[in-house]
């Protein structure tokens, strides 16, 4: 499966900080905010992954990523010159994907919870096995502020409305999902919305339609957090905080990540950690590299 970054757009609702810079390349705590999306990717066990931004900002995600190869992984980029809708990203990234399946997840979004890798590698296979499309569902207590989708006691999904005013469940589809092959194909025949958009709802009606999508319920336990507002950055910042000084582990630390997948090596870790000695996030990728066996 390949993996796409979606960190596009203007982040308006974050003028004037966003005026400068990316809103993706914002600090979530200790972290840049798109360190939290690769990492899904990375524990759902995706290696060759597309950042699609701006013509403006996408030397600046280069600078900070690089190639992937110091984490054993495959980082590629391409332009989004226009916020033209999320599904624009397989056509964007078409090439990338290949003849492959495919990962979205949305630059400003967040998860955590315990087991996340063992469900995403399940929905991965699910997906690169049976086809179709698979969304994920976070219970939200104000659904009509977001797509809501509703599901069959087996997770077929029934139906997705946007913003609606008496919803059908409370569940919010969230800014990840898989697809197979066919999203490219299907995100090329979308007809725009009025706002001269190709929107992602319509994509994943077309699965819903032949009855090709499934929803994966992220219930107790999770966390998904939307850092497109001021306040929305600043309880992911202090969530992460309080987990990180409580658990005494990093959340999104893609060097831990890649060592556990044995994409790189203890000693590959600690190079990566002295290179970043001076913070706190590096004293934790030299510690981690440490207790994995690196020698000094």
């Amino acid at each position: 499966m390949k993996g796409i970054v979606l960190a596009g757009g203007s982040g308006t609702r974050l003028h004037p900080v966003t005026r400068a810079v990316s809103k993706q390349l914002l600090p979530v705590y200790d972290k840049p905010m798109i360190y939290y999306p690769i990492s899904v990717l990375m524990i759902a066990g995706i290696r060759d992954i597309l950042i699609i931004s701006t013509p403006v900002d996408l030397p600046a995600f280069q600078r900070l990523l690089g190639d992937g190869h110091e984490l054993g992984l495959n980082f590629s980029y391409a332009e989004q010159a226009e916020p033209n809708g999320l599904a624009e990203a397989f056509i964007i990234g078409a090439d990338h994907v290949g003849d492959d399946t495919a990962a979205l997840v949305l630059g400003d979004n967040i998860f955590h919870g315990q087991g996340f890798s063992t469900i995403l590698q399940r929905a991965v296979t699910q997906v690169e096995s049976d086809k179709g499309a698979t969304l994920f569902g976070y219970p939200v207590g104000d659904p009509e502020r977001y797509g809501v989708g509703e599901a069959d006691p087996t997770g077929k999904l029934l139906s997705i409305e946007e913003k609606p005013a008496e919803p059908r469940s409370n569940r919010a589809i969230t800014g990840l999902y898989l697809y197979d092959n066919d999203v490219v194909r299907l995100a090329a025949d979308l007809e725009p919305s009025p706002r001269g958009e190709l929107e992602i709802t319509d994509l994943n009606l077309a699965y819903m339609h032949r009855g090709d999508a499934r929803l994966i319920d992220l219930g107790r336990g999770f966390a998904w957090l939307d850092t497109g507002t001021h306040e929305s950055m600043l309880e992911a910042g202090q969530y992460v905080a309080v987990l990180e000084h409580r658990q005494g582990v990093r959340i999104a630390c893609l060097e831990e990540i890649a060592l556990r997948e044995g994409w790189i090596t203890p000693d590959d870790t600690l190079r990566l950690g002295r290179a970043q000695a001076k913070s706190r996030y590096g004293e934790y990728v030299i510690d981690v590299a440490r207790r994995a066996g690196a020698t000094d």
